[in-house]
């Protein structure tokens, strides 16, 4: 039957052509977004979890500022103790040269206090964004110092700041409060060989501060120093250096492992992006054929809406 009042043909061809501008409309906001899924309303599972893991992978953005600041002290430390080592390395040799009958142990000794005073300047100096590790002044112990290492997200969905700790007591070299802290300050206990069976303990610090708690003897040369205690300040030495050692190699690791942390963060956010990419992002060669397809079909459809359209015109030659 042909009707006026209902085009049957012309409202198929208007609906499968509405259907088309839709899904056209579709491609090309993937086209010129690059997204699959823009917003909630795409793919609400994957809209979620895509924002929360971006959310994630900004955190870890600070986490990546924050090792880089705590790689920043821990290098200024491990700089300082390098150099504080050098220094004493230094001294041990003046020392042992003090040993030879003969020299003058005066020359030796102003050039042991010019060491001395370069080993302040180190401690005092290796100092980064207000924090120093091996030089304290104040009464409050140093204390474990902690650095922002990452941000983790369980299974449960709750969230935490691991954090990667120090011991900087352990890398302190002077305490200007209390000497007993201080690797250059403290005492050290050596046998000093001075003719009597077994020999005599004696204790020896380096560095003389204001500080309490050193009850020792600075290594310290005079006229009236003898080789036997010459050789107890040696041996003193040889100790400082020893737990110097300990404390530059602490803090080479501590180093090393921020070290690492950094590298990982950095490629766990590429690993997140690239996650979210899979979720999110749209194939753009199958996007572009769509495309193409769909901009075909409009003009098919609009084809076949005019066909049906003139359906009607035809009627008229009825009444001719």
């Amino acid at each position: 039957m042909t009707s006026l009042m209902t085009n049957t043909a012309a409202i198929a061809a208007l609906d499968t052509l509405r259907s088309i501008s839709k899904s056209l409309d579709t491609t090309q906001s993937r086209v010129s977004s690059g997204l699959r899924v823009e917003g909630a309303a795409d793919n609400a599972a994957y809209w979620s979890i895509a924002t929360t893991m971006r959310s994630d992978n900004k955190a870890l953005s600070t986490v990546q500022d924050a090792l880089g600041l705590g790689a920043a002290k821990t290098d200024t430390a491990y700089t300082g103790m390098e150099a504080a080592i050098g220094v004493v390395t230094e001294i041990k040799a003046k020392l042992v040269a003090a040993r030879e009958p003969g020299v003058d142990k005066d020359k030796i000794q102003k050039e042991l206090a010019e060491l001395k005073s370069q080993l302040g300047s180190i401690a005092e100096s290796a100092s980064f964004s207000g924090e120093n590790w091996l030089f304290n002044e104040s009464t409050t112990a140093v204390g474990t110092k902690e650095m922002v290492g990452s941000f983790v997200r369980a299974a449960d969905g709750t969230v935490s700041v691991e954090l990667l700790s120090f011991d900087a007591a352990s890398s302190l070299l002077i305490d200007t409060k209390n000497a007993t802290k201080g690797l250059l300050t403290k005492d050290y206990a050596v046998k000093v060989d001075n003719g009597t069976t077994g020999g005599t303990m004696m204790t020896y610090y380096l560095i003389k501060d204001t500080g309490t708690g050193a009850s020792g003897n600075e290594i310290k040369l005079t006229t009236l120093t003898s080789y036997d205690e010459v050789e107890g300040m040696i041996s003193a030495i040889d100790k400082i250096l020893a737990d110097m050692t300990d404390a530059a190699a602490t803090l080479g690791a501590t180093k090393s492992r921020v070290d690492m942390q950094n590298e990982f963060v950095s490629d766990l956010m590429d690993v997140i992006d690239t996650g979210v990419g899979r979720l999110v992002d749209a194939d753009m060669n199958e996007e572009s054929t769509r495309l193409k397809a769909l901009q075909t079909q409009q003009q098919l459809g609009i084809q076949a809406l005019s066909i049906a359209n003139t359906s009607s015109e035809n009627i008229l030659s009825l009444f001719r």
